[in-house]
């Protein structure tokens, strides 16, 4: 599988974000370290680490969309692997959130506009999926922030699978939690949550 976005776009945006956040450079190491090496790491095929993007959907309120995987038994932000078809990781952000809870992306509006700079990058580990036949590995997930209005909101595609808005200080680790807030505090002042 040929992914378009490729390793040095990878590396531009991880310095855009490095500089905004400099104080996250040794929790980005293992990304560095791979973007190193030969490789596509925005290939989900290549392990043990590759990049992902995330949608950190903020409504009005500042709560922000959290969906619950069954496989792995937890909440997480909606997105995920990079796809071929995908322009930009910003793109591969909007596109996951669009397949997950049939937001279009011109139903979202971006928290700082003309902005690819993700709000976070997270890199963790992601255990063993027998469903996905994939190994444990490890995921460099791109966070990218958007605002979006409730109404409409719906899973597609399945119909088991639940969402819930929740606040910013319930979210996957404290640190992200803390950063999200201060970045729905600033995003959404005097901002319209739909266009």
């Amino acid at each position: 599988m040929i992914v378009t976005v490729s390793p040095e776009e990878i590396g531009a945006v991880l310095a855009r974000y490095l500089a905004a956040a400099p104080h996250r450079g040794l929790a980005t190491a293992p990304l560095i370290a791979a973007l190193g090496m030969s490789g596509d790491v925005a290939s989900r095929r290549t392990f043990p680490l590759h990049v992902t993007c995330s949608a950190v959907v903020v409504d009005a309120v500042g709560d922000v969309l959290m969906i619950w995987h069954r496989e792995h038994g937890r909440w997480r932000l909606p997105g995920g692997h990079i796809e071929p078809e995908d322009p930009t990781m910003y793109g591969a952000a909007l596109r996951g959130l669009e397949a997950v809870i049939g937001v279009a992306w011109y139903d979202t509006i971006p928290a700082v506009p003309d902005d690819d700079v993700p709000v976070d990058v997270n890199v963790h580990r992601v255990p063993a999926s027998s469903v996905e036949g994939e190994p444990s590995h490890v995921h460099a997930d791109f966070r990218y922030a958007f605002m979006a209005d409730r109404g409409g909101m719906s899973v597609a595609g399945n119909a088991g699978t639940a969402f819930s808005w929740r606040p910013p200080y319930e979210l996957l680790s404290p640190r992200f939690g803390a950063s999200a807030s201060r970045g729905v505090r600033f995003s959404c002042r005097g901002r319209s949550a739909k266009a």
